[in-house]
């Protein structure tokens, strides 16, 4: 018998929802759905009734209480889209009643428990998170800092909204990051107020020395808003969770009907993790035509959120006195810091060309798309990236949590190094839209990477960063290459930022015939000339950057090592370089 067309039991088709053969499973949404269709896969392949397995999903929604996992017994399968497939970690809320201008409904619980969150869509759009400026035009600025006492001290008329607000934040512009400081405590002093912060974030703000909040004599002091507070509900498409009572308040933009409106709120962080092991990696897996949609980030709330750069934040950091000498010609070092990782609605480790082909990341709190460890081959080819709140795509490490982050990662395992993936022809827009230090695509200590033909528009700080570590000694890069991307409409919260922008020695690795373009000018950036279309940052080495067209040769070479070649780059490129970046069909 051709075991390519086994009929799956019965029983099973009935249990999840299966009506095909043994190596073509049409999934139904359900509960379960297509973790126990995964199961069944394996079970065939351990039977030897197949090797080769697709997963057809039928059109609809499927709602997670968990994240899927991935796992090396599932090798070779294919999941694919049969319509229009969601994978969500979202939670709906209903039953509104108007209250005043708001209306409200009760959250419900999920896996037993109250329901945090930090973010909600309403109709497929993003809702905002109660605020105290409409227009970012408008934030205040701090006055002072007083680091030793973990103070920052703002105008009072700033925050006399909140003074008896419950858990507000205060989110503070900071060069290149933002920061999410919850309040602690807030003291009128005259024309200004004292503000400070709840553990462990106030420490380690306040300890590390880059970022910094910035009080300059031009007037660009850092900029804020504050958030978080139901004295802040005051415009449409405003909402606010009080989470104690398990209450959401909303006001309604315009033609939005709440007995019919469809609400979302994240709850589940990760939608689908792939994980092996660096001996037994998942191999030859492939998502295609998914959507993946509500995944939440819920640490801002719970420990506040002070990064380092590229949404990575900091766990430990602090400024060195005096300032550390380095090897070959890296300049003294002026601080310490380690950092974490943000979560991402799919993340990769220990996987061996696992790739996604027409997929769309949109509707997610932090990172889309995550090849974080041992990652070999794999390609991430005509997705859409949308409507995110970190970054689009993160490939490769950026240091260990164990690992200072200004130290040359080369560790004696090369395994663990994200080696040979592609990310090609994918559109990356409105990514960053809540972490405003985040890019649309982010690479650490990659190898043979290929970065290709990619659009990226509206994200809040760089395009495409590659590169990790700020120092100039070999490491793991080497060989990557960026090529014929366009990136526009960049830098729209933050500066310090570049279309490209790299870190570290990098040989043999090539920047060439991308195009650079339109670039944001908020007026309360702290340094409004500090932008460039190119930029090779601390340590840059062995890069070739040939063939870019940007309207003006405005880059940045700072503290780069030896190696770099700068060829042919500006507004004289041919203009078959312009015709030829973004997305190939």
């Amino acid at each position: 018998m051709d075991t390519r067309k086994t009929l799956i039991t019965s029983i099973f088709a009935v249990t999840i929802g299966l009506t095909s053969y043994a190596t073509d499973l049409l999934v139904k949404p359900g509960a379960y759905s297509i973790e126990k269709a995964l199961q069944q896969a394996r079970e065939e392949r351990r039977l030897n009734n197949a090797t080769d397995i697709c997963l057809r999903l039928q059109e609809g929604v499927y709602q997670l209480n968990q994240p899927i996992t991935i796992r090396p017994e599932d090798n070779g399968t294919r999941i694919v889209a049969d319509g229009k497939v969601t994978i969500s970690g979202g939670v709906s809320i209903s039953g509104w009643k108007k209250e005043g201008k708001c209306y409200v409904a009760d959250v419900p619980d999920f896996n037993g428990r109250p329901l945090e969150f930090r973010q909600l869509w309403v109709n497929g759009k993003k809702a905002v998170r109660a605020r105290d400026v409409n227009d970012f035009e408008q934030m205040f600025r701090i006055r002072s800092v007083d680091k030793a006492n973990e103070t920052i001290y703002v105008p009072a008329k700033a925050v006399k909204k909140i003074i008896n607000a419950k858990y507000p934040e205060m989110v503070l512009h900071e060069m290149w990051c933002i920061a999410n400081l919850r309040i602690k405590n807030i003291k009128i002093q005259g024309d200004s107020a004292a503000v400070t912060f709840h553990q462990p974030e106030s420490h380690v703000h306040f300890m590390h020395p880059w970022p910094s909040p910035m009080v300059t004599t031009d007037g660009h002091n850092s900029a804020f808003y504050l958030t978080n507070a139901k004295e802040l509900l005051d415009s449409e498409g405003e909402w606010y969770l009080d989470a104690r009572a398990s209450k959401l308040y909303y006001i309604p933009r315009k033609g939005e009907d709440m007995g019919s409106a469809e609400v979302i709120a994240p709850a589940v962080e990760t939608l689908v993790q792939v994980a092996g092991t660096p001996d037994e990696p998942v191999k030859d897996v492939t998502f295609e035509g998914i959507t993946f949609s509500y995944a939440t980030w819920m640490r801002p709330s719970v420990s506040g959120h002070a990064p380092l750069q590229a949404g990575m934040y900091m766990t430990e950091a602090y400024k060195l006195r005096p300032k550390m000498d380095r090897p070959n010609g890296d300049h003294k070092l002026d601080n310490q810091g380690w950092v974490g990782r943000p979560p991402a609605a799919v993340s990769l480790n220990c996987a061996e060309n696992v790739s996604f082909t027409k997929c769309t990341f949109e509707h997610n709190a932090s990172t889309g798309l995550d090849y974080h460890l041992y990652i070999k081959g794999g390609t991430v080819d005509h997705c859409t990236f949308r409507d995110i709140g970190g970054n689009g795509i993160l490939a490769g490490g950026f240091s260990p949590e164990g690992f200072e982050a200004h130290k040359p990662y080369d560790p004696a395992d090369r395994r663990i190094i994200c080696t040979g993936l592609n990310i090609t022809n994918n559109l990356i827009t409105d990514v960053t839209n809540e972490d405003w230090g985040c890019v649309g695509i982010g690479a650490g200590f990659v190898r043979d990477i290929r970065i290709c033909n990619n659009e990226i528009s509206d994200v809040s700080y760089t395009g495409i960063s590659v590169g990790w570590g700020w120092n100039q000694q070999p490491c793991s890069m080497a060989n990557n290459l960026i090529s014929g991307n366009l990136i526009y409409n960049y830098a729209k919260h933050m500066y310090d930022t570049a279309g490209i922008y790299t870190l570290g020695a990098q040989p043999h690795s090539l920047i060439e015939g991308n195009v650079v373009r339109d670039i944001y000018t908020p007026s309360y950036v702290h340094d409004p000339e500090h932008w460039f279309y190119l930029y090779t940052d601390e340590g840059s080495s062995g890069i070739t950057v040939r063939n870019n067209w940007t309207p003006a040769e405005k880059y940045l070479k700072n503290a780069n090592g030896p190696g770099n070649t700068w060829e042919n780059n500006g507004p004289a490129v041919a203009d078959s370089i312009k015709a030829n970046a973004g997305i190939r069909k």
